[in-house]
């Protein structure tokens, strides 16, 4: 039984505690009446007394023959009683101000109850479960007032009450308000179990953007009139009283700050949300106007709220009316709105309003973003903190250690940047000689440790620069720069030519060396190296680090260059580009392979070939990465770039496998079968073994459609694997004469090793390859004479049936390389109800039956739209359907064992009944009796029941087999 169940049913077993007054109700029974007496200036009774009144009536338990106290009857009168309740509260439009001051808890619980259930909420449903916006505006509004004053009861009883002074001692009385006191502790209990849940509906209410309604008076006479009109007018977008989602946003917001606020006590970090949803309510009230009809909030208390959260949240300012600095930080942050953090700061760098701890603790939180992968954020961090420099500088700091570290690689976009920062920064007007002084030097300082001069003549050139420093100063600053590189003139832009960059001699090797460490930059690299190597010509800067890996293919020809400075330059190029492909850099990769390009082309054919094809693999991932994850093919000059490698027939190039295997893996996923098929070289087939396997799978792929005799490349495939997933024995003689066998290893017979083959697959994405392969391998694994349960998939069927020598197969590795397999494809496409059955498959073979049936379940819903339509048959077939059978009954899930019988072709009754009979069972039982729709079935358990003893087990399966259509099911090509 859920929370509001439970709640109901404690609310329902009462007696409001009411004076007793005379049977005036009795003539307010007709409609009429109620409503002329509620429209009277000064009624008598008041309303709330009539809802009070009403409900009592309404849940006076009843005596029978035997003088036994029984429930309230569900009858016309009391249903009338119920209904004029709630048409009451309808009349005060349903404000929880009016009624939690005038109603006690326990007669408010039983009022809203009754509104959930006429508001057609399904009694045992978690309302955090239901999606609000997809429910009727009257039965999302009931949840809301519901929620709503769930989490006000438990706001107000945390607040101390005076005791009101006790009477004269009267026995009834003391004994009726205990009975009271009693019922509204089980009833807070209850809200305060699921407090946490009613939080998270009223936070989804937030999300809402249409309007809702509640129930009028007009809208309850439909419902009692004609209860069809219920999926009619009461439940349509207009009928009832319109609430705004403005108004509706306000009082939830107001709600759950106080709810947020209650819980701050034990929770200091809950304050921020309450703060958050207070001033969140400040801004709605302006938006709608104090004056609102159906959004009444206590302005007065709602400021003390306000300035409470400023006092016990640290990051607010408590003097401000308006959104504070702070604030509207926040606010940006949660939203992404970093610009407008920039914007702020760079504002206040002339007010010096905010504390520079909060300003680093922004950037430390930017920094913790950012390390995590967001790499949009690495400019938006460098803003940041170039604003927090600024501010360091200005109120004399020294620059911090971040700042250098994101101005190590300064480029025009920096610069441009740092000099708009430091102009907003300082008002030359006001500004005093010591602000003026600290940005000069600040200026200064920028200028000498920058390398590239075209970035000091920006910086040296722009007005601030210009108004801060005396004439002298920048005379000095230029002398000082043209010392360090004699042979450069700041008038002159910088040839850009890739032999003519000017070398400085000025710093130390162990500095240069550092830095063609970190350097990127091609024209930098060979800078670096010209200066290395006119201060020592002994040594060989390629083993300066020892990550700096090239393949041995091509180390052995890089090193035989005979001039020490070209070897390194093409070296350390062609090592620095490799590692940015690795790691995903692929603009930097371009430029460093460019270079060496341009480099290699003119002394070395050989090398360029090798330069091309690494370009060529570079393309490859680019386009692989980028543009080829959204499906878009790529463009025709690769793959005809592709097709020139693997027709490529120059003798004596240096060339890596891995190369090879990515083209093939490339015309494979791009579905270039037709040139895989015919027009590769023969003696390409021969020399390269990815290049071998790649035409087997797609001549397989393309013979598919065919006849089973026709698919010979299939056999040739299939032969193909077997040999790459054979073992090798080795025997020894011992000295009594005897052979042993001694050890196993993967035999050398096959193209290539096993694990070589799951490194190539694991680069293909294209769904029919994976699944050719997948069914190979399944068959491979299902042809072992040990098995018990064959594994499933598609196009199994051509392949062969046996193997002559199954001692040869290693199908421990065969089996592993399955469920790898399984994995990655999933990975590639979770919804392929194929892979899907294949993985269940495993686990029902491997004894993991609730995994399997997750993923049986996994397989049926995403080729059913999650059964919204019918499961294909192809998919739920026999063998599958028993399968999960067998999990159910292994997992003592009898009834559902029932259930799925239904859907066997022909029904199996036998283990229907047997696993009706169990009394054991882990499942819902006789819940999911509404899902068994064979009238056998039924009959069964009805006797079954009536067998045990069992009434009202055996009326629910009679009342199924008397209606007409007892499940809506969706397989009707099993129904």
């Amino acid at each position: 039984m859920s929370a509001e169940a439970a709640d109901r049913e404690a609310a329902t077993s009462s007696r409001p505690c009411t004076p007793p007054q005379t049977c005036w109700f009795e003539f307010l029974l007709e409609e009429s009446l109620l409503e002329k007496h509620l429209r009277k200036p000064c009624p008598d009774p008041a309303p709330v007394q009539l809802i009070v009144q009403f409900l009592e009536q309404a849940s006076k338990p009843s005596v029978n023959e035997q003088n036994q106290v029984q429930p309230p009857p569900d009858n016309k009168r009391n249903r009338i009683l119920k209904l004029l309740a709630l048409k009451v509260a309808a009349h005060l439009k349903w404000d929880l101000d009016i009624l939690e001051k005038s109603l006690s808890v326990p007669v408010l619980n039983m009022l809203l109850n009754e509104l959930l259930c006429i508001s057609k909420v399904p009694p045992g449903t978690k309302h955090v479960d239901m999606d609000l916006d997809t429910l009727p505006p009257t039965t999302a509004m009931a949840i809301l007032l519901y929620n709503r004053w769930a989490i006000r009861t438990i706001v107000q009883s945390s607040f101390p009450v005076k005791q009101a002074k006790p009477g004269p001692p009267q026995l009834s009385v003391m004994n009726q308000m205990q009975q009271e006191k009693e019922l509204t502790e089980n009833i807070l209990k209850v809200l305060k179990e699921q407090a946490s849940d009613s939080i998270l509906v009223l936070e989804a209410a937030l999300k809402l953007n249409k309007d809702l309604y509640v129930h009028t008076m007009r809208t309850l006479d439909f419902l009692a009139m004609e209860p069809g009109m219920v999926n009619g007018e009461t439940e349509s977008s207009t009928a009832g009283l319109k609430i705004k989602t403005e108004e509706m946003q306000c009082q939830v917001c107001y709600d759950l700050g106080a709810a947020y606020f209650q819980q701050g006590s034990t929770n200091s970090a809950v304050y921020e949300n309450a703060r958050e949803k207070f001033f969140r309510t400040k801004e709605l009230i302006a938006e709608i106007g104090s004056l609102s009809l159906h959004c009444t909030i206590d302005e007065k208390r709602l400021a003390g709220y306000c300035q409470a959260c400023d006092v016990l949240v640290p990051s607010s300012d408590s003097t401000s009316q308006q959104l504070t600095p702070y604030s509207q930080v926040h606010i940006c942050l949660r939203s992404g709105n970093y610009q407008e953090v920039i914007k702020i700061f760079v504002e206040d760098n002339l007010t010096f309003s905010l504390p520079v701890q909060f300003r680093q603790s922004v950037l430390r939180e930017l920094f913790q973003k950012a390390q995590q992968g967001n790499e949009a954020l690495d400019e938006i961090c460098f803003k940041v903190c170039a604003c927090n420099t600024v501010r360091d500088i200005l109120e004399g700091r020294t620059v911090s250690v971040p700042f250098n570290q994101l101005f190590l690689r300064p480029n025009k976009e920096k610069i441009d940047f740092l000099l708009e920062v430091c102009s907003r920064s300082i008002n030359l007007e006001k500004a005093s000689d010591s602000l003026k002084g600290n940005m000069a030097a600040f200026l200064k300082n920028v200028c000498l440790g920058l390398e590239d001069l075209q970035y000091v003549f920006m910086i040296s050139s722009h007005e601030l620069f210009i108004t801060l420093l005396k004439d002298e100063e920048r005379k000095l600053l230029v002398d000082q720069m043209r010392k360090r590189s004699p042979r450069v003139n700041l008038c002159i832009k910088p040839v850009t030519s890739f032999y003519d960059i000017p070398a400085s001699a000025s710093v130390n090797i162990g500095q240069l060396e550092h830095q063609l460490i970190l350097s990127v930059d091609p024209w930098r690299i060979r800078q670096i190296l010209i200066e290395l190597h006119g201060m020592t010509s002994e040594r060989q800067f390629w083993t300066v680090s020892n990550k700096w890996e090239v393949p041995s293919v091509y180390s052995g020809v890089i090193l035989g260059i005979k001039d020490n400075l070209t070897r390194d330059l093409v070296y350390i190029l062609m090592a620095k580009g490799l590692h940015c492909s690795t790691v995903k850099d692929f603009s930097h990769a371009k430029q460093l392979f460019a270079a060496c390009l341009e480099l290699v082309t003119e002394f070395s054919p050989k090398l360029r070939q090798v330069m091309l094809n690494e370009m060529l693999l570079l393309d490859i991932h680019t386009h692989e990465a980028g543009t080829g994850q959204s499906g878009e093919r790529p463009p025709s000059d690769l793959i005809s770039r592709v097709r020139g490698y693997l027709e490529m027939r120059l003798p004596d190039i240096p060339l890596r496998q891995v190369i090879a295997e990515e083209c093939v893996a490339f015309m494979l996923n791009w579905r270039e079968n037709e040139y895989l098929t015919l027009q590769v070289p023969a003696l390409l087939l021969q020399s390269n073994p990815y290049v071998k396997l790649g035409q087997l799978l797609a001549a397989t792929c393309k013979e598919l459609p065919g006849p089973k005799e026709s698919r010979r490349t299939a056999k040739d495939l299939w032969e193909v694997i077997v040999q790459i997933c054979s073992v090798s024995s080795q025997h020894k003689r011992g000295n009594d004469g005897r052979v042993s066998l001694i050890k196993q290893r993967e035999s050398t017979l096959g193209i290539m090793y096993r694990s070589e083959l799951l490194s190539f697959i694991k680069k293909l994405r294209e769904p029919l390859v994976l699944t050719i392969i997948l069914s190979l391998f399944v068959k491979l694994h299902n042809v072992r004479e040990d098995i018990v349960n064959d594994i499933t998939a598609e196009h199994i069927s051509i392949w062969p049936s046996s193997i002559p020598n199954l001692q040869s197969v290693d199908f421990e590795a065969v089996a592993i390389t399955v469920k790898e397999l399984v994995r990655y494809a999933l990975s590639i496409n979770p919804n392929n109800h194929s892979w899907l059955v294949i993985q269940a498959d495993i686990y029902f073979a491997t004894n993991q039956y609730s995994a399997a049936l997750h993923y049986y379940l996994q397989a049926g819903a995403v080729c059913s739209d999650f059964f919204n339509k019918a499961v294909p048959p192809d998919v739920y077939t026999d063998q599958v359907i028993k399968r999960m059978i067998k999990c159910c009954s292994l997992l003592n899930c009898h009834t559902q064992v029932a259930i799925l019988c239904q859907f066997l072709r022909e029904i199996d009754y036998k283990t229907a009944f047997k696993s009706l009979q169990e009394q054991n069972s882990h499942d819902a039982m006789d819940s999911y009796y509404d899902y068994i729709w064979d009238v056998t079935i039924l009959e069964y358990l009805t006797y079954l029941h009536h067998k045990r003893g069992e009434t009202d087990k055996r009326q629910i399966a009679i009342h199924l087999l008397t209606m007409d259509d007892n499940f809506f099911f969706l397989f009707p090509d099993f129904y």
